[in-house]
């Protein structure tokens, strides 16, 4: 357990001094990657919100690039800026009422965080690596898998760390969903196995799958694996009933509560769970083998 506190302490190092303890170095900056063959989508045109305030002031100069590497060297794509709806009226009642968000441009992990990122991790701070990673097995025989059994806190000190943060909700929500308010990231029909790991039993060395190898499965923003494989954390304490209140632009979820929000659904539920809107809760601190994690990162100021 010392290891596990040691995580603990340098993530509260990190949140308190607002960057790296002393002597804990991080990676290099992150650096635009090359442009996709493709070209990017549009920002989106921000609308007034119900509530009559109005969104951020529009950017102004060169556009955004539409990928950039981390400083962990993990790929991330932008979602631009704009409105899209959260929530459902069809899911349960703490996906309503059904609202627009106005967000900022936010770059997102395309990927979730894998174990042999992860690893990297562990050895900068001299940490107990998570359950699995003892033996050396998991960061590298496994290395492209996603991470899991990672409480929110080890999730929160692994993006500090890569110069980054968790996403928020909305900015989960909006990435797995785009404009148009599909059910899942990929559309509205239902998930079959060449979208997302799904419909498993626990145990099995099989169960998570490597990152991105379920294509039909990707957002309109190019993010993969927002459904299904793992649960995400995401940097919000979960209310049943905040979207009550919920401001209109940028939310950053309550300023207090005992559980963190995860996201997206896991190898174990059925298609439900795995819908965009869904939410459900977990304690910070406790680890679970079916849950992981993916980071933001702010868009650079114009």
């Amino acid at each position: 357990m010392r290891g596990r506190r040691l995580v603990s302490l340098v993530v509260l190092g990190l949140v308190w001094a607002g960057g790296m303890p002393p002597g804990i170095a991080g990676p290099p900056e992150p650096v635009p990657a090359h442009p996709e063959p493709t070209p990017s989508k549009p920002a989106e045109k921000p609308r007034t919100p119900a509530n009559g305030s109005h969104p951020s002031k529009a950017r102004a100069g060169p556009p955004l690039p539409p990928t950039l590497t981390g400083k962990d060297g993990a790929p991330m794509v932008l979602v631009p800026a704009g409105e899209f709806t959260m929530g459902s009226a069809e899911g349960d009642d703490d996906e309503q009422p059904v609202h627009r968000v106005y967000l900022d441009s936010f770059y997102l992990d395309t990927f979730e965080v894998t174990n042999g990122r992860f690893a990297k991790f562990v050895a900068a701070i001299q940490s107990e690596p998570p359950w699995g990673f003892a033996d050396q097995e998991t960061p590298v025989v496994h290395a492209d898998r996603p991470v899991r059994w990672v409480n929110w806190l080890e999730a929160l000190g692994y993006c500090l760390w890569a110069g980054k943060r968790l996403p928020t909700e909305a900015e989960w929500e909006k990435a797995a969903r785009g404009m148009d308010g599909r059910i899942y990231p990929w559309g509205n029909e239902p998930p079959t196995l060449a979208h997302a790991v799904f419909g498993l039993k626990e145990g099995g060395a099989d169960t998570v799958s490597p990152i991105g190898n379920r294509e039909k499965g990707t957002s309109p923003y190019g993010v993969h694996d927002l459904a299904g494989n793992l649960y995400e954390w995401v940097t919000d304490w979960y209310d049943d009933a905040f979207y009550t209140t919920q401001p209109t632009i940028n939310p950053r979820g309550p300023t207090e509560g005992t559980a963190k929000v995860q996201r997206g659904g896991s190898y174990i539920n059925q298609p439900y769970r795995l819908r965009a809107a869904f939410r459900t809760k977990g304690d910070p601190t406790e680890h679970d083998p079916n849950v992981g994690f993916r980071c933001a990162h702010d868009a650079p100021a114009p």
